[in-house]
């Protein structure tokens, strides 16, 4: 938390992260112009963002874009709210809410977060059935080989759909695959109403990608969630609930029994 409260101090790292929550995804170039900053101070500034894990990057093709990550905030909120007395909880509450809301509004959904596990382990949490099942209340049907088609299952209903399938499998480092169709009877099972059904029925398929990198006695872990169009009803859904499932997924994966002993 210490790196969190240091990084936050600063009004020029406040003034960044500002930025990047009125336009997420941004390069270098695009914040120094619109801060009138020398480039070498917003390197800096942001090389601190980044180890507090308030901003995470990701590489498009020459391009290395910043995303301002919303995990060390809900961290504090979640840990300290109650050693704060109302007023300041209420500030807190309102920045936890900014940081959230930077996800609504673009077209990706990025989100770091550390896990105290292994590779390994943290791969058959996301892949696994019996693991799945215990945090995410389903699990996939497919061989994981890239281009193979994949079933999803939660209890009773079923989601399969053309195009839905594995992007990329590189085990223990990177994990892609393609959202899952809303079918009719996952409309009724989440009750959505009859326009967000007709809605999201309309949309193209996302794709979700989990990339892990081994962290001293953690693992990093960056959800990428992309391919969403401008006004996407599905990604409103998904950007509240990712942040609920990866804070279960972080607390079965360190402490189940089961992958411990693997």
């Amino acid at each position: 938390m210490d790196d969190v409260f240091r990084a936050l101090a600063d009004p020029s790292r406040r003034r960044l992260l500002d930025e990047l929550n009125a336009r997420n995804g941004q390069t270098l170039r695009e914040l120094c112009a619109v801060l009138e900053m020398a480039r070498q101070s917003v390197s800096k500034h942001l090389a601190v963002l980044e180890a507090a894990n308030l901003v995470t990057t990701v590489r498009r093709g020459r391009e290395k874009l910043h995303y301002l990550n919303a995990e060390p905030i809900n961290a504090i909120a979640d840990r300290w709210i109650t050693r704060y007395d109302r007023r300041r909880a209420r500030l807190f509450a309102d920045l936890k809410t900014a940081l959230e809301q930077q996800t609504m509004s673009d077209t990706d959904f990025v989100y770091t977060t550390y896990i105290r596990t292994t590779p390994e382990r943290l791969w058959r949490a996301l892949t696994e059935p019996q693991f799945t099942q215990q945090y995410w209340g389903l699990h996939h049907e497919t061989d994981w080989q890239p281009g193979a088609p994949m079933t999803w299952k939660m209890g009773d209903v079923t989601m399969a759909g053309a195009g839905q399938k594995v992007v990329e499998h590189e085990p223990y480092q990177r994990l892609s695959y393609t959202w899952h169709t809303i079918t009719p009877e996952f409309a009724r099972a989440v009750e959505l109403s009859a326009e967000d059904e007709a809605a999201t029925r309309a949309e193209p398929l996302s794709t979700v990608t989990f990339e892990l990198e081994p962290d001293g006695d953690q693992v990093k872990l960056t959800v990428i969630h992309t391919g969403f169009e401008p006004g996407s009803r599905i990604r409103s859904m998904v950007s509240e609930g990712w942040v609920k499932l990866l804070s279960d997924l972080k607390s079965f994966t360190e402490t189940a029994e089961a992958l411990q002993d693997a």
